[in-house]
């Protein structure tokens, strides 16, 4: 089924690599226009431009950008209107790891944490609802983690963070319902995925990739490590109009761990 959100204007946040650039790839194949942003400017650039190549110039753009900044919001949402003409999907993609128990973990890095993974999820729909009430129908996608249903004695930031992401997607949900707005709001959960932030896992193991690959795998139902487009096929749903009946929901792409 081709063309599945036709006519769409979204910003994908974290796009330069990852999970932020397989969204917005699949986006943009399936008919969306997408501003492309990340902190790392010439990477969400580069992404743009791999985009434009396949599917045409003007698809997509790219903006530097630092989620954790209300001022970089409030230009990434002009950039939105400037650039794409408007706005109805937003996907909060950019995350990071916290390092740490709640023994070893720093103030900083904690601070750091739900500055990046929560503060941006809520500047993020503060900033973008005005202009996508002028775009309607719309949806935010707030990328959470199973890590923020299932905790772990190992990471109280990430977990403490990414639950923030999950309970405040609904109360979004609930606040755009409640005025009559059509636009709905939803956070996914993955597992762990073959991205960027899994190599930072690899590199603090000090063990070889495909020893702490395996590792991950064995802990998942189906046995395997999530790929990027398992996740952004997900995004695809949440973003397109055949969701229209699903708001203040969590999607778990976790491969089967939430069941056990």
């Amino acid at each position: 089924m081709a063309g599945r959100v036709t006519g769409k204007l979204a910003l994908v946040t974290g796009a330069a690599q990852g999970l932020g650039a397989a969204q917005a790839r699949i986006l943009a194949r399936e008919g969306a226009r997408v501003l492309c942003t990340d902190i790392n400017g010439a990477g969400a650039q580069l992404t743009a431009k791999a985009i434009d190549a396949e599917c045409g110039a003007g698809t997509a753009f790219a903006f530097k950008h630092d989620v954790a900044d209300p001022d970089h919001w409030i230009a990434a949402v002009e950039e939105a209107r400037d650039k794409l003409g408007g706005l109805s999907v937003l996907v909060n993609n950019a995350g990071v790891g916290v390092r740490g128990n709640i023994e070893t973990c720093t103030y900083e890095e904690w601070k750091r944490g739900f500055a990046i993974n929560v503060d941006s999820v809520f500047l993020g729909c503060q900033k973008a609802l005005p202009l996508m009430r002028d775009h309607q129908p719309g949806s935010i996608v707030n990328i959470s983690s199973i890590a923020g249903l299932i905790a772990s004695d190992t990471m109280p930031g990430y977990n403490a963070s990414k639950a923030a992401v999950w309970m405040l997607s609904k109360s979004v949900a609930l606040y755009c319902a409640k005025r009559g707005w059509n636009i709905r709001c939803n956070s996914v959960h993955p597992t762990f995925v073959d991205t960027p932030i899994l190599d930072g896992m690899v590199t603090a193991s000090g063990k070889e990739k495909s020893v702490v690959m395996d590792k991950l795998a064995r802990q998942i139902p189906l046995g395997r490590v999530g790929e990027p487009d398992d996740i952004a096929n997900g995004v695809l749903y949440l973003a397109s109009d055949e969701s229209k009946f699903m708001t203040g929901a969590e999607l778990k792409l976790d491969g089967g761990i939430s069941a056990m």
